[in-house]
């Protein structure tokens, strides 16, 4: 049997992911132990990519139950942080910039 790599993020964050062609699954904090527990039961998700966000707000009991199992291998990722005004729109530019090989303008 092939396994996937599943991903669990954030509706604002799921895009990049989409864009690379994985499978998202979107949840926020409180929907996030439901969402993990039903990728979980799949027998064909081999792993979980999950937004450390989300991984935070997991209950201890949720998180054991994951441990005990032999599949998924639950792997978080760093929640994104802007540092200030501005930087989301510049993070973006840069991606498109690399993306299209020139700046774009929004404005």
């Amino acid at each position: 049997m092939e396994l996937t790599v599943r991903v669990l993020c954030r509706p604002e964050i799921a895009a990049g992911f989409h864009l690379s062609g994985l499978v998202v699954d979107e949840a926020d904090e409180a929907g996030a132990p439901a969402a993990l527990l039903r990728l979980a039961a799949d027998p064909t998700t081999g792993v979980i990519v999950i937004e450390e966000r989300l991984r935070r707000a997991l209950p201890d009991d949720v998180l054991q139950r994951l441990e005990r199992l032999p599949t998924p291998l639950l792997v978080p990722f760093p929640s994104p942080s802007w540092g200030g005004v501005g930087l989301e729109e510049e993070y973006v530019m840069e991606i498109l910039r690399q993306a299209v090989g020139y700046r774009v303008r929004l404005r």
